[in-house]
């Protein structure tokens, strides 16, 4: 029985005693307060806005107030320094950052244009690791339903998309993005109408054929376009 308590109070407690319990929530609370000031410090920027080096500040502070939480022999003074000079350097960091282009692009990465009139720029498409489907998803999130609606799309820095929209007037057949249209993929042609190619989203009106390959990414598989209007 005395070794099964000894077991029991080692789970709950690990290596410390009961007493050190207030301690942690003393510890806790002044590490809540300096990640508090810290965020504060660091300025207004939701998560989805944060550039690469800004997640590595946070992962780096949350890393900093998570070990003077549970242990003892790391004093919160400590962890105050790591503070310090991690906020400090990312003053300076981006104090370089509105001062140079160069380190900009370097820490933060460029902008990406995705879709250009209604077609995946492809080459860009390539450099990114967004696959297809997340981006679709993006974009159904947007009312978008085919990219004959998307005049242009940019991946910005922060990974959100940017879309602008053809006017009413002039949307144009496109390439599907909702699902149950767009795997209906087809190689034969059976009846003339407007197809897009279901890699790059080149679209043109094709006539019977059994097959036809696409003269902007040699691929040969195709989806009936459509040019509904994009619903708000």
């Amino acid at each position: 029985m005395a070794t099964q308590a000894d077991s029991l109070e080692k789970i709950l407690f690990g290596s410390e005693d009961w007493l050190f319990i207030p301690e942690i929530m003393l510890r806790t609370f002044i590490m809540y307060l300096v990640v508090l000031v810290s965020l504060r410090i660091l300025g207004k920027r939701g998560v989805k806005q944060l550039s690469i080096f800004e997640l590595v500040v946070i992962v780096g502070l949350g890393s900093a107030a998570g070990d003077p939480m549970f242990y003892r022999e790391v004093g919160i003074l400590s962890a105050v320094a790591v503070f310090l000079v991690v906020v400090i350097a990312y003053k300076i960091t981006s104090y370089f950052v509105n001062k140079s282009k160069k380190i900009e692009i370097l820490l933060e990465g460029s902008c990406t244009c995705v879709i250009e009139h209604g077609r995946f720029a492809i080459e860009n498409f390539k450099k990114e690791s967004l696959a297809q489907d997340e981006f679709f998803a993006e974009l159904r999130q947007k009312n978008v339903s085919h990219l004959g609606q998307v005049q242009l799309a940019i991946l910005e820095t922060s990974g959100s998309i940017s879309v602008f929209y053809y006017k009413d007037d002039e949307v144009k057949y496109g390439l599907p993005i909702l699902p149950a249209l767009f795997c209906h993929k087809v190689e034969e042609i059976k009846h003339k109408d407007y197809y897009s190619c279901s890699f790059c989203g080149y679209t043109h009106l094709i006539a019977p054929a059994k097959q036809v390959v696409c003269k902007c990414c040699s691929r040969d598989k195709w989806v009936k376009s459509m040019n509904i209007l994009r619903v708000t």
